[in-house]
């Protein structure tokens, strides 16, 4: 069975449209972006998008097709309209947790969903929205603000897409759609290691950084200020440091021996944990998958035997230097793409290499070649594949070499014109004597599993870091760091028309001055070159109502930017060129918001009070129980409980435990003025208490209470 929308097509006798996946989205394909997300959105569905016959509890359900270039597939992307006013779940508990609890509800959401492989010839169940098992599952509001809720590529039982693929996908689909920001939860892993600590100690930011999502809020009360310092201070951790301080552990040798392996294949270039973890995980990205057979045994083990990985320049006997053509390379690397598709690229690079040498510059970072090419080929994971395989090769008549730069550490490329005086050759095989004793022995020494290497250091060194409170609590705010966002500029280059972002004044909604901050940034609004202040009034109508739910009659009677002489003697009329400046923020008040209503606020009608030990002032996702007595919600981590912990069925937090407390000791302290025989064993003896009262003086109380 095919995929539903290929049989709504031929019912329809109507051809079906299939758009490449790896330039779906990209700049001008298939639309281009002009105005706001929900413009943009609308004209997707409807110019690219075919409707399915059927619907998800009365929700309109769009399919777009995407063709695999190398697996031969067809893959559906849905995307669902979801009508807020009607939905059962109003609200959006990605807003809440991210610091959106004071952002409008929006009238509309918009799901964008890739089912599972096993799941493509079957229609969307009802239960869509709740499934952890999507390939992708993207929610975007009206408003253009969205959140990524999952990728799952190959290790998520993918087939077919890998997780750079359909997350290269997401993000052009955003760009062009035009959204504002998106955000993600990062709990990705792999081996039972959080991408988002090995990543961030590595690079500086999270697996997501690649793609420009950047620190948004910290669970338990971390902030941008916190998260960042603990970076710092973890990659900054000086190599010989870290194996002074477990000298007296059990796993100083492993440490030592897997510090020793990298730094004597870097040519010892590594000194920090930032520089070790990221040339590691560069190895890993180039080594193969680990097999079940014995590791072959590194170089080391037979000395008279100088192997490499890499094709270094050789001279022959007739001086002519010897090279070997990318084209032969490509040809044996067995990839996913086909040769041409490497070669193009390939092509493309030299290209891009070429004009920065036009401007004397002596070679590219990795990044920026990547950046030039990326103009001229949409599908990033072919280029970073090309450029994995590109050292020492001649494409045309240029050598592409590469090199590390000692002070920065940063890749680069740079390129060599060859002359005549050339020939092409294929490495020699260096015969390996079959040692079956030491290829057994070599299964536990370093390098010959890169992923157990980086599990070894990322469990000792980054979770028990040994007697240091500073690296283990830079490791949890790490780890208590698990929301990121990305942001999209508003303006572009394009003078036709006015634009202007135009928000509420915050004294029509009664916030309290530090909720501000957490409104949206305001709407975008065009207007033509021609326009006047009526139209621009109009326009900022049409925008809030068709976008918000509580101001569906919203009428706007001022312009706070808009001179109060400019608004006299019929200032409506009057036209906005020469009054206004394009691309300016506006604040704009009227009246008709609907301030009972109980679609306000993505944080729902409830009012209730986040004040936790770890300064949380507001719910950012992690398991909270309420205080009995004053209903003030804490975090359960702060107040003891585990995790796997059951809540009490009464719990009273510290602070009316300590009120308590302290209110039974007044009542049960005793406010004396004349002490009696009866009450005098509660006071404080003195020294001589039982001599005084077996012979007590004639002014013993008054000399000894009374002042």
């Amino acid at each position: 069975m095919s995929v539903p929308i290929l049989e709504t097509c031929r019912k329809r006798k109507r051809k079906p449209r299939v758009y490449n996946l790896h330039r779906f989205g990209e700049e001008g394909f298939p639309i281009n972006r002009s105005g706001s997300f929900r413009d943009e959105i609308r004209g997707f569905l409807r110019e690219f998008s075919e409707v399915e016959e059927y619907n998800i509890r009365g929700m309109p359900v769009w399919c777009t097709l995407l063709s695999h270039e190398t697996k031969n597939s067809v893959i559906p992307l849905y995307t669902v309209e979801e009508d807020v006013i009607r939905s059962p779940e109003p609200y959006c508990d990605q807003c809440r947790c991210t610091g959106w609890s004071n952002h409008f509800v929006s009238k509309r959401k918009y799901h964008l969903i890739i089912p599972i492989d096993t799941e493509w010839n079957m229609p969307l169940e009802d239960d869509v929205f709740d499934m952890q098992t999507h390939l992708l599952h993207g929610l975007i509001h009206t408003n253009g603000c969205g959140h990524l809720i999952s990728i799952n590529g190959m290790e998520g039982g993918s087939k077919n897409l890998c997780g750079r693929e359909i997350i290269d996908l997401w993000d052009r689909i955003c760009s062009n759609l035009g959204a504002r920001m998106i955000t993600v939860e990062d709990l990705s892993k792999k081996r039972s290691m959080d991408l988002r600590l090995l990543y961030g100690v590595a690079y500086g930011h999270s697996w997501f950084g690649r793609w420009g999502y950047k620190f948004c809020r910290g669970s338990y009360g971390v902030t941008k200020n916190d998260y960042e310092n603990a970076i710092e201070l973890l990659g900054s951790l000086e190599l010989d440091d870290i194996e002074f301080d477990f000298s007296e552990h059990k796993q100083s040798k492993d440490i030592k021996q897997i510090f020793r392996y990298y730094r004597e294949m870097s040519e010892g270039h590594l000194k920090t944990l930032r520089d070790l973890l990221r040339f590691m995980l560069i190895i890993k990205s180039h080594a193969p998958q680990t097999s079940k057979l014995p590791a072959v045994p590194p170089p080391t083990e037979f000395p008279h035997q100088k192997r490499s990985k890499r094709l270094f320049l050789k001279k022959s006997d007739d001086k002519s230097l010897q090279y070997r053509s990318y084209s032969d390379v490509a040809a044996n690397l067995g990839s996913r793409w086909p040769v041409r598709r490497l070669e193009f690229a390939a092509d493309v690079i030299v290209e891009s290499l070429k004009q920065m040498k036009t401007l004397k510059q002596n070679g590219m970072t990795r990044q920026d070649v990547r950046d030039a090419a990326r103009l001229h080929i949409g599908d990033t994971g072919l280029l970073d594949y090309v450029l994995k395989s590109m050292n020492n090769v001649v494409v045309g008549n240029v050598l592409v070499r590469r090199y590390v730069d000692p002070l920065t550490r940063i890749l680069h490329y740079t390129i060599q014109e060859l002359d005549g005086a050339t020939e092409l050759i294929e490495p020699k095989k260096v015969a390996v004597p079959e040692v079956i004793p030491l290829r057994l022995v070599a299964e536990s020494k370093p390098g010959a599993d890169v992923h157990g290497d980086l599990l070894l250091l990322y469990t000792n060194v980054l979770l028990n870091y040994p007697e240091s409170e500073s690296v283990r609590s830079a490791t949890q705010a790490i780890l208590d760091s698990k929301h990121f966002v990305k942001e999209w500029p508003l303006w572009d280059k394009n003078d036709q028309i006015f634009r202007f972002v135009c928000r509420i004044s915050p004294s029509l909604i009664g916030l309290r001055p530090e909720q501000i901050t957490e409104l949206p940034q305001g709407e975008l609004v065009t207007v033509s070159l021609q326009a006047t202040v009526f139209d621009l009034k109009q326009a900022i109508e049409e925008t809030f109502r068709d976008t918000y739910c509580i101001l569906t009659n919203f009428v706007v009677s001022e312009i706070d930017e808009l001179r109060e002489e400019d608004m006299e003697d019929g200032g409506d009329r009057k036209l906005l060129f020469r009054r206004i400046e394009s691309c300016s923020a506006l604040t704009v008040r009227g009246f008709g918001i609907d301030l009972e209503s109980k679609l306000k606020f993505q944080g729902g009608c409830d009012t209730w009070m986040v004040k936790c030990v770890c300064r949380a002032r507001d719910d950012d996702g992690e398991r909270m129980v309420a205080c009995d007595v004053c209903e003030i919600w804490q975090h359960t981590r702060c107040c003891g409980i585990d995790d796997s912990d059951t809540l009490p069925p009464l719990f009273v937090c510290s602070n009316c435990c300590d009120e308590f407390a302290e209110q039974q000791r007044k009542v049960l302290q005793p406010k004396y003025e004349f002490p009696t025989t009866e009450n005098i064993l509660l006071l404080e003896a003195p020294d001589n208490y039982f001599g005084m009262m077996m012979f007590p003086s004639e002014n013993f109380f008054t000399d000894q209470y009374i002042m």
